[in-house]
């Protein structure tokens, strides 16, 4: 080696994911990259006057944590603006942390409750009433998103919508009445979300700047959970270029903590094809660099072929036309070699959708090309067979830790026991990979994920699967990092504790190999490096890791603890917050204390008031 690692972590207990150097104590980093992996006693001798050495404390070390599936540019531009209850035990709780917010937002803004949760896993089972919604904000609109099968709104929030008893029911969505024919506040997705989503766009937006800071704050989010990487899967109401600009921004100002693969969502039903061929002399596959890079179509590629998964209805039979509109697509993709996803939960339309890529492989071959499915929660074996001959893969989520008991109070606890097979999957060489499917129908936490993989229950504690189906835990950490690699056709760069891949890692707060099955779900991170560098710490590594601004506007939940809930580290932030001179006039808890306040006033888009001292919550 020419110079000095930059980076030398010792002391560890690594787990590098490479078969042939399992294990190993330390590891060093040089320009971004692992350049030696083994014992403390060989990669000291490499260190040089300019390395930055880290005594690990024997704490676990992992490889960064890749999510082959979440909405994190979506996410990123309203993070700040939500109020979240992923993780949060009682509706107690829940409700308390409403009202609290609702004394801090200013009109005209909403509260927003925007998924990452589920009515299982409250000590209470069951969401707030109507009433009470009403009775904690009788003048602030609140908008509570509950998995793709319903919205709870008060008053306030129908009012500021505009739904009245004139309002029609869109296709697909119920506006619920009473007797007077008067809205209640209930939306249902009978069974397409559309009217969930269209409700949710109808609120105030973040401007520009804050969206920016928004992103930043939710990146710095997924790295406290140790998430190096991602692979965003588009979505609705995320057009592409314009929402793609706070991101774009971010990339080119360097201040992204996360690398971020993007696939492209058609928005529009009967124009994919115009839209992916517009798309195609836009952008190419692979362009970009190692932290932002572009990756291929999906996970909407035509609407006739989106199956919901509202486990609350019946199965939805995708329409007539659904092949030829596929097909046209396909054909687009293939042929201009973009890899491509495709959103699937139902066997029945996993087949037809294989009949056409069977079809389109016979013409234009596929050769290698990555292509996958997104959820595949029923897949047969026939099926996953068809998927390996094709090279293809399947990206699973935990949408079954928060929808479980709906699934078995409709087909069944025998029916639910191989939702997904993903142990099966392996057995059959089809490629798996695993993330969250966040924010709304599921958590962004990872170790939410590998717990489901590993314990096959539900949020609420309902045991789905048999053995058969769950994975060890280092076959579970594989599907999150290793295996994951290949969804963004990066397989062999990163997801490893190896020689020459990206230096991308997190050093956890207890060991995920030892502590008991009920506390993989309470895991951090508290270091947080994405090639060489920190860009989360805690603990005793705290000041290894640049602070964020607070989260704007100064009102937003964030600079008021809404992440995450980790019961075992809820001490530490009332601890914090106790301890932080400004935190009475403020109601920030976090450690960059004894700056000076500052103060700023944006009226844009109804944003005002002091942005507050300079603690923010992490």
């Amino acid at each position: 080696m020419k110079d000095s690692p930059s980076l030398i972590i010792r002391n560890a207990r690594i787990t590098t994911l490479d078969r042939q150097n399992p294990q190993a104590a330390a590891l060093a980093v040089a320009d971004g990259r692992f350049v030696a992996v083994g014992s403390n006693d060989e990669v000291m001798k490499l260190a040089g006057a300019g390395t930055q050495v880290i005594d690990a404390g024997k704490r676990r070390l992992i490889p960064g944590l890749i999510d082959s599936h979440i909405h994190v540019i979506r996410g990123g531009l309203n993070y700040n603006l939500e109020l979240r209850w992923d993780g949060v035990p009682s509706l107690a709780d829940a409700m308390r942390m409403l009202r609290e917010q609702v004394a801090r937002t200013p009109a005209p803004q909403w509260i927003r409750v925007v998924g990452g949760f589920s009515e299982w896993q409250f000590a209470e089972r069951r969401l707030p009433t109507l009433d009470e919604l009403n009775a904690a904000a009788p003048d602030t609109p609140v908008f509570i998103l509950h998995l793709y099968d319903r919205a709870l709104l008060n008053a306030a929030a129908l009012r500021a919508a505009g739904y009245s008893r004139d309002t029609p029911n869109p296709p697909g969505g119920w506006i619920v009445k009473d007797h007077r024919g008067e809205p209640t506040g209930l939306l249902l997705a009978e069974p397409n979300a559309l009217l969930l989503y269209s409700a949710l766009a109808k609120g105030p937006k973040l401007p520009p700047e804050y969206q920016k800071n928004s992103t930043r704050h939710f990146m710095r989010e997924l790295n406290r959970l140790g998430v190096t990487s991602v692979v965003d899967a588009g979505g609705g109401f995320q057009n592409y270029p314009d929402d793609y600009q706070v991101i774009e921004d971010l990339h080119a100002s360097g201040e992204l903590t996360l690398r971020i693969a993007y696939n492209l969502f058609t928005q529009k039903p009967k124009e994919e094809v115009a839209d992916f061929k517009k798309w195609a002399t836009l952008v190419k596959p692979g362009q970009g660099d190692a932290m932002y890079r572009h990756n291929g179509a999906g996970e909407m590629l035509v609407f006739s072929a989106a199956d919901f998964e509202d486990f609350r209805q019946p199965r939805p039979e995708l329409p007539a036309g659904m092949e030829n509109d596929l097909e046209a697509v396909v054909r687009v993709l293939v042929g201009n070699r973009w890899p491509f996803r495709l959103h699937a939960t139902y066997d029945e339309s996993i087949g037809r959708a294989l009949d056409v890529f069977e079809k389109v492989n016979a013409d234009i071959p596929f050769n290698g090309l990555h292509w996958f499915f997104d959820h595949a929660e029923t897949v047969s074996d026939r099926n996953l067979d068809r998927i390996a001959r094709l090279g293809g893969g399947v990206a699973i989520q935990h949408r079954m830790s928060y929808q479980g008991e709906y699934f078995i109070e409709r087909y069944g606890a025998k029916a639910v026991e191989r939702t997904p097979p993903f142990k099966r999957m392996l057995e059959m060489g089809v490629q798996v990979g695993a993330g969250t499917d966040a924010t709304r129908v599921a958590s962004y936490d990872p170790w939410n994920v590998l717990w489901w993989l590993t314990t096959g229950k539900t949020v609420g504690g309902t045991r789905m699967y048999p053995p058969a189906n769950l994975l060890d835990r280092e076959t579970a950490l594989r599907l999150y990092t290793q295996a994951n690699a290949w969804f963004s056709s990066e397989d062999g760069a990163k997801g490893q504790i190896k020689v020459g891949q990206l230096a991308d890692l997190a050093l956890l707060s207890a060991d995920y190999f030892s502590v008991p099955e009920g506390e993989i779900r309470n895991l951090v991170s508290v270091l947080t490096v994405v090639g060489g560098k920190p860009v989360h710490a805690d603990d005793e590594f705290r000041p290894l890791a640049p602070d964020l601004p607070p989260a704007m506007p100064d009102w937003s939940p964030v600079n008021f603890g809404s992440r995450y809930y980790k019961p075992d580290r809820q001490a530490t932030h009332a601890l914090a917050q106790a301890s932080c001179g400004c935190a009475s006039s403020c109601g920030v808890h976090g450690h960059a204390h004894g700056r000076a306040h500052t103060t700023a006033t944006d009226d844009q888009n109804g944003f005002w008031g002091a942005l507050g001292c300079s603690c923010w919550a992490f």
